[in-house]
């Protein structure tokens, strides 16, 4: 029986990499000339035509995506998102999570190399290389850049997938040191079925299901400093490792 739940499995995730590759394709042209209306007004064009392909992708994989306010959510306001990051879906997760109010991802710079894709991840997110301070610094600038225009950022404090077993991987003090300079409050999202519907540690680990967002209440920086930042993200950490661990996501067994 283990053979066959493998196979269906495999076959399943074949179904879905095809699947996004021909979505990739078809969007492809249209992200080509929304590009041609700049970051700004390009870049929110292309964000609704990711949104509208993640929406499409989702459906034809039996995902069905559910967000769940705490409080009440503001989508007039511009936020500094944050994330669980625990798996190859949360991006599309995402995509159907933040649905009224224009955003943009720090992003990883390597990504942008991969053919097709690539093109539309440099017009999409906000490209961060890790090996140097002043490359770091200067995706901090970007992200501070984007919010004097309007729109909201979106940063996973991790970095990089969680595979320490525990709700939360160690975060970076990026995403809260621009909040505070930019005194913009952070709304924690917690991806809680992401990984069990396509494991970071398999590819071919696709499967249908549900999907929840959970939004938890914003926490304020105003009046903060720079000086603030470890104590924000010590706070910050422990209400998303508190909520992760009420929620019971399926990947923490080392608390």
């Amino acid at each position: 029986m283990k053979w066959l739940q493998f196979l269906a499995k495999f076959l399943f995730s074949v179904y879905g990499l095809l699947t996004l590759m021909v979505g990739l394709l078809l969007i492809f042209p249209l992200v080509i000339i929304a590009s041609f209306w700049g970051k700004v007004k390009g870049g929110n064009i292309i964000y609704t035509l990711c949104q509208g392909w993640s929406a499409i992708e989702l459906a034809l994989w039996g995902i069905h995506h559910k967000n769940i306010c705490e409080t009440p959510h503001d989508n007039k306001r511009q936020f500094v998102f944050i994330f669980n990051h625990i798996s190859y879906m949360d991006i599309p997760v995402l995509m159907m999570s933040i649905r009224k109010q224009q955003f943009r991802i720090l992003g990883k710079a390597e990504m942008s190399k991969i053919p097709i894709f690539g093109f539309i991840y440099r017009n999409t997110v906000v490209l961060v290389e890790r090996d140097s301070a002043a490359k770091r610094a200067k995706s901090v600038h970007q992200l501070k850049s984007v919010l004097k225009n309007g729109i909201s950022v979106v940063i996973a404090p991790e970095g990089t997938f969680n595979t320490t077993g525990k709700p939360l991987k160690d975060f970076y003090d990026g995403a809260f040191r621009v909040a505070i300079e930019t005194q913009t409050s952070i709304k924690p999202i917690l991806f809680l079925d992401t990984y069990s519907r396509l494991s970071y540690q398999n590819i071919f680990s696709l499967n249908p299901g549900k999907s929840r967002a959970v939004f938890l209440d914003e926490i304020s920086v105003e009046g903060l400093t720079i000086s603030d930042t470890k104590k924000l993200k010590e706070k910050t950490y422990r209400i998303m490792e508190k909520k992760l661990i009420a929620y019971n996501a399926a990947w923490i067994t080392d608390t």
